[in-house]
């Protein structure tokens, strides 16, 4: 039997709510929400749209995985704790393998953070995931992209550029083994939010963005918005472990540009070096300081020696890029 789009909503994503801060989820007109007393809302929404940021074969629960993922990786990157999420989902047709997978791998990432559906929306048509997420935090307390000053650190949370190693072998751009392939794919697929460190930051941490279309291009909104520039060194960016093992070219062209890699990109006052690492111990989340934030306009790359180097990063553009 097909499924309607009512039943479909009641057998994959309507679950009872449990965390009291929702005061009414799916099922009416609108959701209620309700943060805390004192806190401010944070909201972000990301689509995923199949062919563009997504393989048409790409797996169902996997794919749940990541796209409530880059939303949370919004959150983390403001410093906000997650509280509740919408839906709203086009499928070419309601299979029930395919939904119960994707929802399965949206729940458990959802439960890991305590972050709930409330509402959404679903019809018939080319494959579309949209969410949109709110969470909340102090008014005073958002790492905000145009924070950033002049003597500030450049931080990065975890590794990069694993994620576009796995695209280039998908490409076919780079010859990679399947083992290769495999351990680096779970970086493209399975991105981990640094929720728990976006919240450790807060009042450490100046400005921050979360590294999603490539970090030279990332980085640059917040040397835009803080009128500021900055100094790179482009072989202390921490490769993944799969991207390690190929030459500096190669290394240096996907930390400095790849996208997908959803880490953290932050800045800090160089009095705060002690207090920024004791935050990354706190949730067990490494992090790497990359450069500083300069008073004069522009990146500036520069190699282990301090030379200058001329490479021109470009970030992912949904309409310029391939």
């Amino acid at each position: 039997m097909m499924l309607s789009e009512f039943d479909l909503i009641a057998r994959y994503f309507n679950r009872p709510l449990r965390r009291g801060r929702a005061a009414l989820g799916i099922g009416d007109d609108c959701a209620l929400l309700a943060p805390a007393p004192g806190m401010q809302l944070a909201i972000s929404s990301d689509m995923l749209v199949e062919g563009r940021h997504f393989f048409a074969d790409a797996d169902p629960y996997r794919l749940g995985h990541k796209c409530l993922a880059v939303n949370l990786s919004d959150l983390a990157a403001m410093g906000a704790r997650p509280l509740a999420f919408t839906l709203a989902l086009a499928l070419p047709e309601a299979r029930e393998e395919w939904l119960s997978a994707f929802s399965a791998g949206l729940f458990s990432l959802a439960d890991e953070h305590e972050c709930e559906l409330i509402g959404g929306d679903t019809t018939k048509g080319p494959l579309n995931i949209c969410i949109t997420i709110f969470g909340e935090l102090p008014p005073d307390q958002a790492l905000r992209r145009d924070a950033a000053r002049a003597g500030d650190d450049i931080w990065v949370s975890g590794t990069l550029g694993d994620a576009r190693l796995a695209l280039a072998g998908y490409r076919g751009e780079i010859p990679l083994d399947p083992d290769t392939l495999a351990s680096a794919a779970v970086r493209l697929h399975t991105p981990v939010p640094r929720v728990a460190l976006g919240l450790a930051l807060r009042g450490i941490a100046r400005a921050a963005i979360d590294v999603s279309d490539g970090l030279g291009g990332d980085l640059g909104h917040i040397l835009d918005l803080s009128s500021a520039g900055a100094t790179l060194q482009a072989d202390a960016l921490p490769a993944g472990p799969m991207l390690e093992r190929l030459g500096a070219d190669v290394r240096r062209r996907f930390t400095l540009a790849g996208g997908d890699d959803y880490e953290l990109c932050f800045t800090a006052p160089s009095s705060q070096r002690d207090a920024v690492l004791a935050a990354a111990r706190a949730c067990a989340t490494p992090v790497t300081r990359i450069g500083s934030i300069d008073a004069g306009p522009g990146l500036r790359l520069v190699d282990a020696g301090g030379a200058p180097l001329d490479l021109q990063p470009t970030s992912f553009d949904h309409f310029a890029s391939p």
